[in-house]
């Protein structure tokens, strides 16, 4: 059977990497529900409990322009698959903490894995290379679609760990995790995605980004980004420690709860590129904002897991409309010559803000409490909701168009 065209929204590579992505949240939400309950157990202090995923976070915030360059060095294939072997080393050096009981082997092992996520954040921009620039929103949507099977998987691999490994604890999940990347290897070693290498050292060598000329749209869809993740991420790594730590809610309970917000962060999938199609990106951002602050207001009201469950659905909302729609404001106002720098540095400004934000949430929580971590998230997401609707009526930016 011929492949799909290159230009077909359903296309060959757009399901490698559907597949893919599946499989690399699975372990980021599988890393997130249980690193700060490990922490707890392993850390020499309370206030280090978060600092696996803030590693993990960080890891993938160092390696996001390098892995952008070196994609347009190599290709998304090479790099996709050299990501899928770090990540599955990662397991393994998890997997070795936690037998010998030492926090640092395990938070080496959750530094290696956001190495490794690092390279997967560039599955969303190479899924805009799969289709027509106009389906850019789209073809988000559609790969974003595909980490409902990772939030289902990665907790679930938590919650039945002693089942894959009944005398090891957590370790179970992490042997999981490794088997899923054994898949991801031969599945991204089929891409034929030509973005990066010789293909694009054309365009590259004029296409130096200069940071003081940007567009104020590409800055609204980086700061969209940044927000956006930097908030989500700052309140569900201390939602664990909240729930289970401090509030006794149980192990059961507090994954169902990261379960139900890492698949509100993808299911609205579903809408959002319509919504851009029909709408626009900024529209979808500035409803990402408001959907922010009812997160607020359902996370103040209460501590049951009911209101828990409530306020991370919210926050997994919001978090999917800012993050598709300042994706598909960068791809639209950043000059296509210079795409992977762009790419590149959106990806280190948005894991930068989160690996703050998950290094601050154990302190404040800790200090502070839950409605601390909250409260403190007001006034960005009000400064957000200032410059979009200062922005929102901004025209784009005219590029060459035989550079898309």
């Amino acid at each position: 059977m011929a492949r799909r065209g290159r230009y077909d929204l359903l296309n060959a590579d757009l399901m490698l990497l559907l597949g893919s992505q599946v499989i690399f949240v699975s372990a980021g939400a599988m890393t997130v529900t249980m690193a700060g309950i490990i922490g707890t157990q392993l850390a020499p202090t309370a206030s280090l409990a978060t600092l696996p995923v803030s590693l993990m976070v960080l890891g993938t915030a160092l390696a996001a322009f390098p892995a952008a360059r070196l994609m347009q060095k190599v290709g998304r294939r090479t790099g996709f698959v050299a990501a899928a072997c770090v990540a599955l080393l990662s397991c393994a050096m998890g997997f070795w903490g936690l037998q010998k009981a030492s926090f640092s082997t395990y938070c080496l092992g959750t530094a290696l894995l956001g190495i490794s996520l690092a390279f997967s954040q560039q599955f969303r921009y190479a899924a805009t290379e799969t289709v027509a620039p106009e389906r850019a929103g789209l073809a988000v949507s559609v790969l974003l679609m595909g980490s409902v099977g990772g939030a289902i998987i990665g907790p679930e691999l938590v919650a039945r760990a002693g089942y894959i490994f009944p005398d090891g604890n957590l370790q179970g999940a992490l042997l999981g995790a490794g088997m899923l990347f054994c898949l991801a290897i031969p599945l991204l070693s089929r891409l034929s995605l030509t973005a990066g290498g010789d293909a694009d050292r054309s365009v590259a060598a004029g296409g130096r980004l200069d940071v003081k000329t940007l567009h104020p749209l590409v800055w609204l869809a980086v700061a969209g980004g940044v927000l956006g993740q930097g908030l989500m991420t700052f309140v569900m790594t201390a939602t664990p420690v909240s729930m289970h730590v401090l509030d006794g809610h149980t192990l059961v309970d507090t994954a169902a709860v990261v379960r139900i917000h890492v698949l509100a962060m993808y299911l609205p999938s579903l809408a959002s590129g319509w919504l851009i199609s029909r709408f626009g990106a900024r529209a979808l951002m500035a409803l990402g904002v408001v959907v922010f602050l009812l997160t607020l207001l359902s996370a103040l009201s209460g501590k049951t897991v009911a209101h828990y469950g409530l306020a991370l659905l919210l926050l997994g909302v919001g978090w999917n409309f800012l993050f598709v729609g300042g994706t598909t404001l960068l791809v639209e106002a950043a000059n296509p010559a210079n795409r992977f720098h762009a790419q590149g540095y959106n990806d280190a400004a948005i894991f930068g803000s989160s690996a703050l934000a998950s290094f601050a949430a154990g302190a404040v929580l800790n200090q502070l409490g839950w409605h601390a971590v909250i409260i403190s998230t007001l006034p960005p997401v009000l400064l957000l909701g200032c410059a979009l609707v200062w922005l929102y009526h901004k025209p784009l930016p005219v590029h060459d168009a035989a550079l898309r």
